[in-house]
């Protein structure tokens, strides 16, 4: 069984599937993918996440403001209170620091993010971190705001091993896309190496960043077995191994077993 831990169900190419999200959701289960969470970016796609989350089993959610659609209105820590509340949820974000497409939002951005940190503390939820262009700026806030309890996760890491260190060393989870599977990922791969068995997640980010051998095409969460697959051999464990224990990470850090049943 394997968790796509990070993915973006309402904005896949569904062109090729004639009963569309079925569809592609029904893909991913015959590649062993039982759940999977669909990350909200911003208020506007929040009920739509939250919708699709509730009409598929081992479907969840996750709500909040991706750094690059903080506004001049920042999110509150009283808004994010009352978007996590919605049925499915079991995160917060993505947020985070982009400073390599948004640099000039650094300060909403910052705000944004610390509140995100500061809810999740609050509510117990882990929060799902984008970062890009701005590692010092992020470990200084998850330093500053983040719960080591409840923590969250690196999605689709491809810093450094000394921001994978200092996220891991405060509780954070690192989670891996296909990126992993390009050519020119040799650093990423080294860091892939190091993280602990017990703090290592899988993503699609879908429907970007597709691995290899579907680089360039759109991404489906059905891909995650690629990114799996990869990550086992890079890693000298058998797939099957990689897949109970990143699962098990899924379900450890998102405390799925304690909020609903497993899917059947």
């Amino acid at each position: 069984m394997l968790v796509d831990s990070h993915c973006h169900l309402d904005r896949l190419d569904l062109t090729k599937y004639a009963d569309g999200l079925t569809g592609a959701i029904n893909a991913a289960r015959a590649q062993g993918v039982a759940e999977l969470l669909c990350v909200c970016i911003s208020e506007e796609n929040r009920d739509k996440v939250v919708a699709i989350a509730k009409a598929f089993d081992g479907v969840y959610a996750s709500v909040g403001v991706h750094p690059s659609d903080v506004g001049d209105s920042v999110v509150s820590v009283a808004a994010l209170r009352e978007w996590a509340a919605m049925d499915r949820v079991i995160a917060l974000g993505e947020t985070g620091l982009d400073y390599h497409y948004s640099q000039d939002s650094a300060d909403a951005q910052k705000r944004s993010f610390a509140n995100h940190l500061v809810a999740g503390a609050e509510l117990k939820l882990p929060v799902i971190i984008h970062t890009r262009a701005a590692k010092a700026d992020t470990l200084d806030i998850m330093a500053a705001h983040g719960c080591r309890e409840t923590a969250g996760v690196m999605h689709c890491f491809t810093e450094d091993w000394e921001m994978a260190r200092a996220s891991l060393d405060m509780g954070f989870y690192i989670s891996i896309s296909g990126i992993v599977t390009f050519r020119n990922a040799a650093e990423l791969r080294d860091v892939v190496l190091k993280i602990p068995a017990d703090r290592l997640l899988v993503e699609t980010d879908s429907p970007y960043l597709a691995p290899v051998p579907f680089r360039g095409k759109p991404n489906e969460p059905q891909y995650v077995r690629q990114v799996a697959e990869y990550i086992a051999e890079l890693r000298g464990v058998a797939f099957e191994e990689l897949a109970e224990q990143t699962t098990a990470n899924f379900a450890r850090l998102f405390k799925t077993k304690q909020r609903w049943a497993a899917p059947v």
